[in-house]
């Protein structure tokens, strides 16, 4: 038996807004705003959510020496359709030059790493 359940995923970013409105964009998820938090929704996903961290540092990607604190697989049907519209939203490519592979890896306008996956 389960202790508990998923009720949000949270990243902390420089911007709360302006990082759930790249990923609500990217999900097709709506933007709920509090104070100093927002949330993405997505109907049949876990939420995610977004804060505010003073003196927020990016993660690197790859580095051992920099914990890269998390990232997120978002899967997709087709990769270079995808990679096309993240990019148009500010994404940066991380590590996409291996075309043979099921995924890419990206960063978020806050620095965050995620992969599309075609898995």
């Amino acid at each position: 038996m389960a202790i508990a359940e998923v009720g949000a995923v949270v990243l902390d970013c420089p911007d709360p807004r302006a990082l759930a409105d790249f990923y609500a964009r990217v999900l097709g998820g709506s933007v709920e705003e509090q104070e100093d938090w927002v949330d993405v929704k997505v109907p049949g996903a876990p939420t995610l959510s977004f804060q505010a961290a003073p003196g927020y540092v990016p993660p690197r990607w790859p580095s051992p020496d920099h914990s890269q604190q998390f990232h997120l697989d978002l899967t997709v049907e087709d990769l270079d359709a995808a990679e096309t519209e993240v990019l148009a939203l500010g994404a940066k490519p991380l590590e996409t030059e291996d075309r043979s592979r099921t995924f890419r890896v990206y960063a978020d306008p806050a620095g965050h790493p995620f992969c599309l996956c075609a898995c």
